[in-house]
C-alpha cells in the first residue's frame, strides 16, 4: 500500500507540472513545391509532424493561408482602406487586384496519419477537424497538397517588386498555426505581425534555373546548384531544364525565400560564424552593396557580444519585399539605398535575429517586445558602427515619438494586440519607439550595466521559448535584485505618465531645503544631482519604497548620497542638503534623460 501511495504521488506530481509548467509546441515541415515563372504559381506538397507537448487534449488544429489576404474584399483589403491612416504601400491596392494579380493559397487534400479530414478555409485561415483527438504528449503527422498564386508586390509578400526583384516568397506556404498556454492563434492576416511554432524546415523548390535563390536554411545541393553557392574550384554545369534546390533549416519558426534571375550573389565570414550571403540586383548602388559585408560583420560582433551569440551559421541579407522585414535566418530589404541607409536599415532587420528570430515572443501580442527591443540594440550598433559620440542620446528619437504620441492623445497600452491599434501611427509609436524607451528608461531605474547584464541573462534563458513581459521582468528582477512589478504594471498595462518637478528650494539654518512633486500617476525612482559653485557635483539618490532595493552606482558623479524610499503615495518628498544654499549652483532631476519625464522643463533649478 505504502508503495502504490508513494506511486501516486510521484503520478500526479508529474502531472501536476505538465499542467503548470513550462511547455511549447514543435513541428517538422518537409516540403516539395514546383514554381512556374510563366504564371506565377505553384504546388507543392506538405508533410507536418505535429508535437502535442501541451497538457490538452486538440481535437482541431489551425493553419495559416496568408496569400489569401490579397484579395479584394478581404479582411486585408478592408482594413487597409477604413483604417485612418492607411499605409500608403497598401492602400487601396488590394481592391484594384485582377484575378492574374491577387493572390491565393489553397489547400486541396489533406490527410492526419493516412487517414482524409475535414477541413475548412475561412479567408486567411483554415480550419482543421481532427480524425482522431491529439492526446498530450502525442505527435500525427498531417500531410497535404496545396497550390498557390503569388500576388503583385504589395505588403512583405509578392511578385515584380518596385525595384524590380522577381518574388519575395515570405507568408507563402501552410503554415501551422501556434498553440500555446493562451490556446489557439489563429489570427486574420491584416498586414500587421506573426507568431509560429518552432521547428525543423526540410524544403526542395524546384524553379526555373535562370533564378537565384536566397533566404531561410542552409543550401544542401550547392555543388549542383550554382549560383555563387558552390565550393571554390567546382565547375558548375549550364542547367537547360529546372532545378531543384534544397534547403533545411534547423530550429525556426518561419522559412522565407526570394527568387531573381538578375541577383548578384555576395558571401563573407563573420569571425567565429555565422557565413553570411548578400542578394541583390545591380541596379542597386552596387558600391553600397559591396561594402555591406564590413558594416554586417561588424554589426554582428557587436551583438554577439554584448546581447548574446547568434545561434545559426548563416545569414542571408537578401534585396526584395517593400521596406525591411525580418525573417529566420534571413531578411527582405529593399535595395536601392544610400549606405547609411542600407546598414540601417540591415542593422535593424539583422538585430530582429536576436529578438525575433532567436526569442520570438508573440510578436503579433506583444510587438514592442520585438521592435521596441530590436530598435534599442540597433541604436546602439549603429553608434558603434558610425563612430557617434557615446555621450549622445541615441535613443532621443524615441523618446520623442512617445511624446508626440502622448501629446497628440492616441497612446494605448502596449497590451493591445497589434491588429487592433486604433492607427498605423499608433502602433508605430508603440511598437518601436516606447518599446525602446521602456528598455532605456530601465536602465535608468536598475542601472546600466546590471541592465546589460540582465538583456544578456534574458537573451541565453529564454532563447527558443517565445518569453512574455513578465518573463522578462522576471530576468531583471533576479539580475538587478529590485521589485519592478509596478514598472510593468504603469508603463506596459496602462497608459499613466511621468512627471516630476523640483517644487521649492530653500535654504533652513545652513542647509538647503528641496522639495520633489509627483505630478502624474506613474511613479518613479529619482536621480537627483546637485552641482555645486566649486563644480563638484553629487548625486542624491531616492529610490521607490516599492523597489526593496537600491540601484548600482553607475559613477555618474564623483559622490552618490542614498536617501530613504519614496512611498508612492506620497506626492512630495523633502530632502535636506547638507550644503548652504548660496554653495549651490544648479539642481537637476535626471541629468541622463532616460526617464520619460513629459515636462523637463520643471526637472532643473539654476540659483540666481
Amino acid at each position: 500500500m505504502r508503495t502504490l501511495f508513494t506511486l501516486a504521488i510521484f503520478l500526479f506530481a508529474l502531472i501536476t507540472n505538465a499542467q503548470h509548467g513550462y511547455w511549447q509546441q514543435r513541428v517538422e515541415y518537409v516540403m516539395d513545391v514546383d514554381f512556374d515563372v510563366k504564371n506565377h504559381q505553384f504546388t507543392g506538397t506538405q508533410q507536418l509532424t505535429y508535437y502535442n507537448n501541451s497538457p490538452d487534449t486538440l481535437h482541431r488544429v489551425f493553419y495559416h493561408l496568408y496569400f489569401n489576404a490579397f484579395q479584394p474584399g478581404s479582411m486585408m483589403d478592408v482594413r487597409s482602406r477604413t483604417i485612418v491612416d492607411p499605409d500608403r504601400r497598401v492602400g487601396n491596392r488590394i481592391e484594384a487586384l485582377s484575378a492574374k494579380e491577387e493572390g491565393y493559397l489553397h489547400v486541396t487534400t489533406l490527410s492526419q496519419d493516412g487517414a482524409s479530414i475535414r477541413f475548412n478555409e475561412e479567408e486567411t485561415v483554415l480550419s482543421v477537424e481532427l480524425g482522431k483527438s491529439l492526446l498530450p504528449g502525442e505527435k500525427t503527422v498531417f500531410t497535404m497538397a496545396f497550390k498557390g498564386q503569388v500576388p503583385v508586390q504589395i505588403r512583405r509578400s509578392g511578385r515584380d517588386s518596385q525595384e524590380g526583384i522577381a518574388y519575395s516568397m515570405a507568408q507563402w506556404y501552410p503554415k501551422m498555426c501556434e498553440y500555446d498556454n493562451m490556446g489557439w492563434h489563429a489570427n486574420p492576416y491584416i498586414a500587421r505581425e506573426f507568431h509560429g511554432v518552432w521547428g525543423d524546415f526540410d524544403v526542395k523548390i524546384t524553379i526555373d534555373p535562370r533564378y537565384t535563390l536566397g533566404g531561410t536554411g542552409y543550401l544542401q545541393n550547392p555543388n549542383k546548384i550554382g549560383h555563387g553557392y558552390e565550393d571554390k574550384g567546382v565547375k558548375i554545369p549550364k542547367h537547360k531544364n529546372p532545378i531543384t534546390w534544397h534547403f533545411k533549416a534547423p530550429n525556426v519558426h518561419d522559412f522565407m525565400w526570394a527568387a531573381d534571375p538578375d541577383y548578384k550573389h555576395l558571401k563573407a565570414k563573420v569571425p567565429g560564424g555565422p557565413e553570411l550571403h548578400f542578394f541583390y540586383e545591380e541596379s542597386a548602388d552596387t558600391e553600397a552593396w559591396e561594402k555591406l559585408p564590413e558594416y554586417t560583420i561588424r554589426a554582428f560582433q557587436y551583438m554577439n557580444t554584448h546581447f548574446g551569440h547568434y545561434p545559426w551559421k548563416q545569414y542571408s541579407v537578401v534585396m526584395g519585399g517593400d521596406g525591411g522585414m525580418e525573417y529566420p535566418m534571413s531578411t527582405l530589404i529593399t535595395g536601392k539605398r544610400k549606405l547609411s541607409s542600407l546598414v540601417g536599415v540591415t542593422v535593424h532587420e539583422m538585430v530582429h535575429s536576436w529578438y525575433q528570430g532567436a526569442l520570438a515572443n508573440n510578436e503579433s501580442l506583444y510587438p514592442w517586445m520585438d521592435e521596441g527591443f530590436t530598435s534599442y540594440a540597433s541604436s546602439l550598433v549603429m553608434q558603434e558602427l558610425f563612430n557617434q559620440p557615446t555621450n549622445e542620446n541615441i535613443h532621443k528619437g524615441s523618446y520623442q515619438g512617445y511624446f508626440y504620441n502622448v501629446s497628440q492623445g492616441e497612446e494605448e497600452p502596449l497590451t493591445i494586440h497589434s491588429d487592433h491599434y486604433q492607427s498605423n501611427r499608433s502602433y508605430s509609436l508603440n511598437a518601436y519607439a516606447k518599446g525602446a524607451v521602456f528598455l532605456n528608461q530601465l536602465s535608468y531605474i536598475i542601472g546600466q550595466e546590471a541592465f546589460m547584464r540582465g538583456m544578456r541573462r534574458y537573451y541565453n534563458t529564454w532563447q527558443f521559448k517565445h518569453p512574455t513581459p513578465n518573463d522578462f521582468i522576471r530576468i531583471m528582477e533576479k539580475e538587478s535584485d529590485i521589485e519592478l512589478d509596478w514598472y510593468k504594471e504603469h508603463f506596459v498595462y496602462s497608459t499613466n505618465t511621468i512627471d516630476y518637478s523640483i517644487e521649492t528650494v530653500e535654504e533652513d539654518a545652513g542647509t538647503t531645503v528641496v522639495t520633489l512633486k509627483r505630478n502624474n500617476a506613474m511613479m518613479m525612482p529619482i536621480d537627483l544631482v546637485i552641482e555645486q559653485t566649486n563644480g563638484e557635483k553629487i548625486l542624491y539618490y531616492i529610490p521607490l519604497k516599492m523597489m526593496r532595493g537600491n540601484k548600482e552606482d553607475e559613477g555618474l558623479t564623483t559622490s552618490r548620497m542614498d536617501e530613504s524610499p519614496w512611498p508612492w503615495t506620497n506626492p512630495e518628498y523633502e530632502i535636506r542638503l547638507p550644503i548652504p544654499l548660496k554653495e549651490i549652483k544648479s539642481l537637476e532631476i535626471d541629468p541622463t534623460k532616460r526617464m520619460a519625464d513629459m515636462d523637463e522643463k520643471n526637472n532643473f533649478y539654476l540659483a540666481k
